[in-house]
């Protein structure tokens, strides 16, 4: 038997041959369960009913090479959610692995990578003759490398923080296994374009100091290395941005973290500090137990930990681990699914679906949410320490557009994990937003003397402003850069995503301790922070829209539109978890909010206009009460369809809604483009279809062609395939209250299965051809009535 075949149960040996089935029909059923048997025998029940399950579809999308790499821009991503890796080889046959976390965080507010590992046999595993083949093999989140009868299987254990490398060789061979590390003591001084990937440290002479791992001295078989931050730029945020009062008064996020890992591996011994090797043999394996905490108290602190860590997650014998691993994958498939079929690019979409959701598995279960500018999955290669990295030319850590979350791109790669049931994954989203509460609220009472509180578009994951965007010497509390000064209405769309989330979930719990604070003091700052008009609403002044109308914006279109929806849906909380204030304050809030901006077309150009338009143009939605000129590519005017869904198909004033989007100053269906989200809410079928087309092919330049192409950010490009499965999701189906939208925007040329989760705790499971419902299972079944087949011409 090849010990590193996909684990794939023999059915016909369950009936009588194998141990388990000898045992007692419980422990026959303890064990099915213990080892992912269970979970593969539903499926195959599943199929034999006519319904596909996701793990079966998702193996059609897996990716296979047939020659050795040449650098890190030939890999593959493989992840557990806290832990992952880009796994490349090499000409000579050398088997790499770039090793990251979202939660590897420096002194100076730095996503970094952990390091790189090269595993070299001599002779080679391959030397990427014909028999070559390397494959990453979605259904059970693991890489493998083949040529002839030798093999390697690599793998992230999905529930410890253990990377695993088990190889055969067909001849003996000896391994050497070594840590390639880059960071070394050093500063940069002086202002640069982006101070070697550090845009939040820019536009100042602050010296940006980058500090060395420590790599301990080598015991007999094993190597071990970590960072530890000695010191925090937290500090010098706080004291910059006027808030040097509140230092002391809550945690740095900073200091006294510690990452790092520990590499063992059987017949290996260590060479020196950064090498094990092996003798002459043919089985090997290599462990790295990785371990990232917020804050240790001091690194030997941490090594104890990770000794604790190291014997909890890397058993002798690696089997369970393993069934239990492809167990959580197989679950994880089986929770939603998208199977597109028809033509060669809707078996594109269906691909770039499955790999954009399977990155996002592989990436975001940690502590802290994963960035949209390359996540934890962006490469490099090492530079010289005098030489700044750059876009061209730069080492692991770098990643253009800095270390800030930008919550416009961020905010893509976690709204369609609601729909996926994938509440685990988004959870480190809403986390950071929750734990940066309060002290939000502290800096709006000392900057403003009031109640409430609001988010910057850019930033820190702790809740700051950058320093580039607040600027260094600012003497005032308002930011410099224009492109965010006023930009706040990110506060209301992570509340509206917490919302989709407890309407498809149910979770009390997350409702009262994190929604109702959290949209207690969004709410409680937009009633509180601007005066009241001559009619007695709030005027939203000075602000902007989004970035594309900035500093002299009046009534903001998205902020009006995220406030009217996300309002109602507090109030229509259980009253046991609301106060009677909170809900008097929110009605009135709601009460005095301005009405949505209306105007008409420039009939010329059938373009928004700078003012209120042609008497005899097209009524449409305007981006904010007042504007001037444009300064990016956003439609803000369109917040009402997407996200907020004020506006939609079975929704009033559709046509008004499509006029507007008709109207469009900035047609984009790529990387954060907009088109995609918002014709799908609209029931625009043909764009929605050229968008999520467009969405779903926007390759990179790397190997790894779903490495989408940067455009605007970075490689990869995740909101791009953020908004490409929220496009294909809302073409299928758009909740609308109790009602369930089924096919608002999908084309009769394309066929599907699909399985999606719904408000109340429900499913919706079928199967569209040529545009045509064939199968419907609603789960549970007295949630069918809400089901509405929307008509082609609606």
């Amino acid at each position: 038997m090849n010990p590193f075949a996909p684990f794939r149960p023999d059915i016909a040996s369950l009936r009588g041959s194998s141990p388990f089935m000898k045992k007692s029909p419980l422990h026959a059923f303890v064990s099915l369960l213990r080892f992912g048997i269970l979970g593969s025998l539903c499926s195959v029940a599943a199929a034999a009913q006519g319904r596909p399950t996701g793990s079966q579809l998702v193996a059609a999308n897996n990716v296979t090479w047939h020659s050795l790499g040449a650098n890190e821009n030939d890999s593959m991503p493989i992840g557990n959610g806290s832990l992952g890796a880009n796994v490349w080889t090499e000409a000579n046959g050398d088997i790499v692995l770039l090793v990251s976390s979202p939660d590897a965080w420096t002194e100076t507010g730095k996503l970094v990578k952990l390091g790189r590992i090269r595993i070299h046999l001599t002779p080679a595993l391959s030397t990427g003759g014909s028999g070559f083949t390397q494959t990453l093999h979605l259904e059970t989140g693991a890489i493998e490398i083949r040529d002839g009868a030798s093999a390697a299987r690599i793998w992230i254990d999905a529930n410890h923080p253990a990377l695993h490398v088990e190889a055969h060789t067909q001849q003996p061979a000896q391994m050497t296994v070594s840590l390639e590390t880059w960071r070394e003591d050093h500063s940069l001084h002086g202002a640069s374009s982006e101070k070697a990937g550090m845009v939040e440290l820019d536009s100042d002479d602050y010296p940006v100091t980058f500090q060395a791992d420590t790599i301990l001295p080598a015991q007999q078989r094993k190597i071990a290395w970590y960072h530890f931050n000695q010191t925090s730029i937290y500090a010098t945020t706080l004291e910059r941005e006027h808030l040097g009062s509140l230092l002391g008064k809550f945690p740095d996020p900073l200091l006294h973290r510690c990452f790092g890992a520990q590499i063992t591996g059987s017949g290996l011994v260590s060479k020196d500090s950064k090498t094990l090797v092996s003798g002459s043999q043919t089985d090997f394996r290599v462990d790295l137990i990785a371990l990232m905490e917020q804050h240790a108290a001091t690194p030997k602190a941490w090594q104890v930990d990770l000794a604790r860590t190291v014997q909890s997650a890397n058993p002798p014998d690696l089997q369970a681990n393993w069934a239990e691993h492809v167990m959580w994958w197989t679950s994880f498939w089986n929770r939603s699914w998208i199977n597109v079929t028809g033509s060669s690019q809707a078996q594109q979409v269906t691909q770039g679906y499955e790999m954009q959701r399977y990155m996002m598995a592989a990436s975001s279960r940690g502590q802290l949410p994963i960035k949209f500018n390359g996540g934890i999955f962006s490469v490099g290669h090492d530079v010289p320490d005098d030489v700044p990295s750059t876009r061209d030319n730069h080492n692991p850590d770098y990643r253009a557009w800095g270390n800030s979350y930008w919550n416009q791109n961020n905010r893509l790669l976690y709204w369609p994990l609601i729909a996926t049931g994938d509440y685990d994954l988004v959870k480190p989203w809403f986390r950071m937003y929750l734990s940066a509460l309060p002290l939000e609220k502290a800096r709006t009472e000392l900057y403003y003397h009031h109640a409430g509180a609001s988010y910057p578009e850019t930033m820190l994951f702790w809740g700051l402003p950058n320093l580039h965007d607040f600027g260094w010497n600012n003497p005032t509390n308002e930011i410099v850069s224009r492109w965010q000064r006023y930009h706040i209405q990110g506060g209301l769309e992570v509340l509206a995503e917490m919302l989709d989330y407890y309407d498809a979930a149910g979770d009390q719990k997350f409702a009262k301790d994190t929604i109702v604070p959290f949209g207690d003091v969004i709410v409680t700052y937009y009633g509180v922070h601007w005066p009241r008009g001559a009619d007695g609403k709030i005027r939203m002044a000075p602000t902007q829209s989004l970035e594309t109308y900035q500093l002299t914006a009046v009534n903001p279109t998205p902020d009006i539109a995220g406030l009217r929806a996300d309002i109602p849906r507090l109030l229509a909380l259980p009253s046991s978890l609301i106060t009677p204030r909170q809900s008097s304050e929110w009605r009135k809030t709601l009460a005095a909010l301005p009405a949505l901006p209306l105007g008409k077309t420039d009939n010329k150009d059938k373009t928004p206009p700078n003012g209120m338009g042609d008497p005899h143009g097209t009524a449409i939605l305007l981006p904010a009460g007042e504007y001037g000129k444009t300064s990016n590519s956003e439609n803000p005017e369109l917040y009402v369809a997407f996200p907020y869904h004020l506006f939609g198909v079975g929704k009033p004033h559709l046509k008004l809604a499509r006029d507007t989007f008709l109207a469009r100053r900035f047609p984009q269906d790529t990387c954060w483009g907009q088109d995609g989200t918002e014709s799908a809410a609209l029931g625009l079928t043909e764009v929605a279809q050229k968008a999520v087309i467009s969405e779903f092919t926007n390759y990179g330049d790397q190997r790894f062609l779903w490495f989408w192409k940067p455009a605007h950010d970075w490689i990869p490009d995740l909101d791009n395939g953020g908004s490409g499965m929220i496009t294909l999701q809302e073409m299928l189906l758009q909740p609308d209250g109790h009602r369930l939208l089924l096919l608002p925007a999908w084309p009769s040329d394309w066929s599907a299965d699909f399985r999606l989760h719904a408000p109340e705790n429900t499913t919706v499971e079928g199967r569209v051809e040529k545009g045509k419902l064939v199968r419907l299972i609603v789960t549970p079944q007295s949630r069918a009535k809400d089901v509405v087949l929307v008509k082609p011409a609606e």
